[in-house]
């Protein structure tokens, strides 16, 4: 087979298991009703399986690219499509909300699905400007698979019950581990090193504790009670007793998981802050906050649940995944670093037509959702994800897109604490007032991301001349 069509053939298996791996973040959405009326479980305990999807997602992120470096990229690939086939089923057959749980977890295994294929991507593509338009096509696809993707699961979830979602997830799963084996090429930079499993160990529990501690936090919104307030602080003390263990296994460590070194440098902080910044200030706002209040009736446009979908959810992640591959192509050229920062200042001119504007009419609301499917998942999403791999350092190029893919989903665990807490704090202020103090806050903690980007290094070895 000829390079060309090696590249589109691992193309196919890379998009394939990332459409997969979408499927599970984002199908669910419209059939969580179902499930609860099927398994006889509350909305809570249903919302909460999905809060563990993300949680062992965002854990697994952190180690498994950089064990892929070590023992081959495509054999850990593959091993996460069948856990997800696996936890799909298991899914699929759950006679009660506790065996979901452990399906969802165990489809938390192919949380770095994304990360991992633009990294066998870069192995494969040393053309910059190929790679970047490749790599924009395949991250779009993390923004929602061109907004269908939430239409196919309320309509089986609607026709067929919930449990036909879970079986379609594993034919898809199915077919990306098959187009994996035969079409995907195996790379192991790091043979022969040694996985450091202590350090491992303690920068899961100091996330995993974080993210939890985040979810507890959550049910303070309504009001101050003891048992989620002490839950919460304990477990982030126990974050942070475990990092300052993961920062001194790392320093004494022979084969550590990341130099400290490497955890000092501006490549390496930077961009996670600002990833973190980003999602804290965007995700809740177009996944909850802006759906919650055009459905209702006072103080939004009180219009229905699909319309809401067809009007915001849909053009929002369909020019995501349009725009994506156009953004990634530019970014090699006009500079990642540059294609951020336009993407976030874009994405602050549309909080401010969807803050200013858009809560008291319906088509400037429109617009504001449909330039942030432009700047935010279109452009935004895709250089923080484009930096995460052609930042990392050389002799571990795992490492920092699993500390990116982390930094995502404390982003969003951040997000829907915050903003939703400033609405109920704010409530006095009437609707239109409080909603309009969240996207207050949501633009300027995205103007603090912008201000991190400042400090983002140009990925000099990634970007060529015009």
């Amino acid at each position: 087979m000829s390079k060309s069509g090696n590249i589109t053939a691992l193309m196919v298996a890379l998009l394939t298991a990332c459409v997969a791996f979408q499927l599970n973040a984002s199908m669910l959405s419209p059939a969580l009703v179902t499930m609860g009326e099927e398994l006889n479980a509350s909305q809570a305990s249903i919302g909460l399986s999905q809060t563990w999807f993300f949680t062992a997602a965002a854990v697994f992120s952190l180690f498994l690219p950089r064990l892929s470096d070590i023992i081959g990229r495509k054999k850990v690939l593959i091993g996460m499509m069948v856990m997800m086939g696996v936890g799909s089923i298991i899914s699929a057959m759950a006679p009660d909300i506790t065996w979901l749980f452990v399906g969802r977890i165990i489809q938390g295994v192919s949380g770095p699905t994304v990360p991992l294929c633009l990294i066998m991507l870069r192995s494969a593509v040393k053309d910059p400007k190929k790679y970047g338009a490749l790599m924009g096509l395949i991250t779009a696809v993390n923004g929602g698979i061109a907004g269908i993707d939430s239409f196919v699961g309320g309509y089986f979830a609607e026709h067929f019950g919930f449990r036909s979602i879970f079986w379609l997830m594993v034919v898809i799963a199915a077919i990306a581990t098959l187009l994996i084996v035969f079409l995907a090429g195996e790379s192991k930079p790091g043979e022969g090193t040694k996985m450091d499993w202590l350090g491992v160990f303690f920068i899961v529990i100091a996330v995993g504790a974080l993210l939890t501690a985040l979810n507890e936090a959550t049910k303070l919104v309504g009001g101050i009670t003891a048992v989620p307030l002490v839950t919460s602080l304990a477990l982030a003390l126990l974050a942070v007793l475990a990092f300052m263990a993961f920062w001194r296994v790392e320093k004494v460590s022979s084969h550590p998981m990341v130099e400290i070194v490497h955890l000092r440098q501006r490549s390496t902080w930077a961009p996670l802050l600002t990833t973190t910044l980003t999602m804290t200030g965007i995700f809740a706002v177009i996944n909850g906050i802006v759906p919650a209040f055009v459905q209702a009736t006072d103080p939004g446009f009180g219009i229905g649940a699909t319309q809401m979908s067809l009007l915001i959810l849909t053009p929002y992640a369909l020019l995501g995944w349009l725009f994506g591959p156009f953004t990634g192509r530019l970014a090699p050229v006009i500079g990642y670093t540059i294609m951020l920062r336009v993407g976030l200042l874009g994405s602050m001119a549309a909080l401010a037509i969807i803050g200013f504007l858009g809560l008291h009419n319906l088509g400037w609301m429109i617009a504001g959702t449909v330039l942030l499917g432009i700047m935010y998942a279109g452009t935004v999403n895709i250089m923080l994800n484009g930096l995460g791999v052609v930042l990392s350092p050389a002799g571990n190029p795992g490492f920092l897109p699993g500390m990116n893919a982390g930094a995502f989903n404390l982003g969003a665990g951040l997000s829907f604490l915050v903003l939703p807490a400033i609405l109920v704090a704010t409530a006095p202020l009437g609707g239109h007032g409080s909603y309009l103090t969240v996207v207050i806050v949501a633009l300027a903690l995205t103007g603090a991301a912008f201000a991190a980007s400042l400090l983002v290094p140009k990925p000099i070895d990634a970007e060529v001349a015009p």
